[in-house]
């Protein structure tokens, strides 16, 4: 059996998985927003679960960002401000007493669904996460590809291929994560329409009357099969789960492949789309799964 903790910028989410990847504790509480004050809560959770089981756990941690290789630090946390810049990894496992196994939260949502999940029966898999940003990861034989600068998975920090196809797609500077993220989305909504709406009530208007809110969707889709031609056209996956609170408005799959398909100059694609079996717990289970040996 492992621990998982997922550290989340509002929440830390912990799970046990049993040999068989059952279930056998779920909680959550409330994120500290402080570092040392996390580093307390973590090792609170992890004396609870040992006492209550009377069994000593491996530990898996899945956060915000990365370690860096020449630092040893975390960077890119940009939602837990908090994290960035510390020795996390080495700090936790001092303060636990063992090894701590420390990724990337992408990284455990697509390890989570390649290894038991949606995309368990497919060798190549690249999760993505659609939510407040955007970011993903690479899975190959059920085994994370980090990649030599640990930026793998990272595809919403690229530019959006075939940029200005749409009128307001004139800025260079602006990223994949500004145009199909949900911060992105209500941003651009706001700045085109002066209305300040959710991504998720963007959505909700579809079959709206007024025709703004479907061309508005429209485009994303349009920008998000841009944006996946990198993915297919570099990496070419044979599966891409989705996952992230925009991805849980998606019901429109087989226009974004078509769409996708078209821009890579194919009369259709292999690669599969779908969604997460795991759904929100992704994560944390990926974290529980980096305990085990085979992943490693």
């Amino acid at each position: 059996m492992q621990i998982g903790i997922d550290l989340g910028a509002t929440k830390i989410e912990s799970v046990i998985l049993d040999e068989n990847g059952k279930e056998i504790h779920r909680a959550r509480e409330k994120s500290p927003q402080n570092y040392e004050e996390t580093l307390k809560s973590i090792k609170s959770i992890v004396e609870i679960l040992e006492k209550k089981f009377n069994k000593k756990f491996d530990v898996g941690i899945c956060h915000p960002g990365s370690i860096s290789s020449e630092t040893g630090l975390l960077k890119n946390t940009n939602n837990s401000q908090w994290l960035m810049n510390k020795p996390f990894d080495k700090e936790i496992s001092k303060l636990l007493n063992r090894n701590v196994l420390c990724e990337n939260d992408a990284n455990c949502f697509a390890l989570s669904e390649a290894f038991d999940g949606s995309a368990k029966n497919y060798k190549i898999v690249f999760g993505i996460i659609l939510g407040s940003g955007c970011g993903g990861g690479l899975i190959f034989n059920k085994k994370i590809v980090r990649g030599a600068n640990l930026l793998s998975g990272e595809w919403g920090h690229n530019a959006l291929p075939f940029n200005g196809l749409i009128d307001d797609e004139l800025n260079i500077k602006k990223t994949i994560e500004d145009y199909v993220s949900g911060k992105g989305l209500e941003k651009i909504f706001k700045e085109k329409f002066n209305e300040k709406l959710s991504t998720k009530e963007i959505f909700s208007k579809i079959n709206d009357k007024d025709q703004k809110y479907k061309k508005f969707i429209d485009n994303f889709t349009n920008r998000l099969a841009r944006s996946l031609t990198t993915i297919i056209g570099t990496i070419d996956p044979d599966a891409i789960v989705f996952g992230g609170g925009v991805s849980n408005e998606i019901f429109f799959f087989d226009e974004i492949k078509k769409q996708t398909a078209k821009f890579l100059n194919e009369k259709e694609i292999n690669t599969v789309f779908l969604k997460p079996m795991h759904g929100d717990a992704s994560g944390v289970r990926g974290a529980a799964i980096l305990g085990r040996k085979i992943v490693y």
